[in-house]
């Protein structure tokens, strides 16, 4: 194939399936910005877990029945620095994510959904407590194509959840903040 069919071909595949903003073509809009690698603490009592290397991928994991067409959810997944811990969102509405902030919540109706959330702390594993709904809000810079694009985006999270903590035999609950700006890689990154 000739480099200008190439060319021509991805062009229109871009504008098609992501929108002729989520392209890039030297915006320099796009892109996590200033934002860190490693940036959101679950933070609470004694625990503190701090979550990075972020990267987002449209999925279709969590779909929005009200989404336009052609907007398809976004997950996005990260790991503890300095643990085996992971962090997993979901978005049904990535295009909403670009405009304004979005709440976390429990299904149905949640608009950011913790799909996962654990770590280990001083020797004690940490998961979410499905029981007590996360709350809060999500905010996006730099988002283009819905965060399909690959230059990524920052993303800023402010929430509170609960978290089960197993230390040996005992088990108790701990709130925590899931609070920080992070980078969020774009597929293929």
């Amino acid at each position: 194939m000739s480099l200008s069919r190439f060319l021509s071909s991805t062009s229109v595949t871009c504008l098609v399936g992501l929108g002729a903003a989520g392209c890039g073509g030297g915006d320099d809009s796009c892109g996590p910005g200033s934002a860190p690698a490693v940036g959101v603490v679950a933070s609470g009592g004694s625990v503190s877990i701090s979550y990075g290397t972020l990267s987002g991928s449209p999925n279709r994991d969590c779909p929005d029945a009200a989404a336009p067409d052609g907007v398809i959810s976004l997950s996005i997944m990260g790991t503890q620095s300095g643990g085996s811990g992971l962090i997993t969102l979901c978005i049904g509405r990535p295009d909403l994510l670009a405009k304004q902030a979005l709440s976390f919540g429990a299904e149905p109706g949640a608009q950011v959904h913790v799909i996962d959330l654990n770590g280990s702390a001083s020797n004690c594993t940490l998961t979410i407590d499905r029981n007590t709904p996360p709350s809060g809000t999500a905010t996006s810079t730099g988002m283009c194509g819905n965060g399909a694009d690959p230059a990524g985006f920052a993303m800023v999270l402010d929430a509170a959840l609960t978290l089960t903590r197993t230390c040996g035999a005992t088990v108790d609950s701990v709130p925590v903040t899931l609070r920080g700006s992070v980078a969020v890689a774009g597929p293929g990154k």
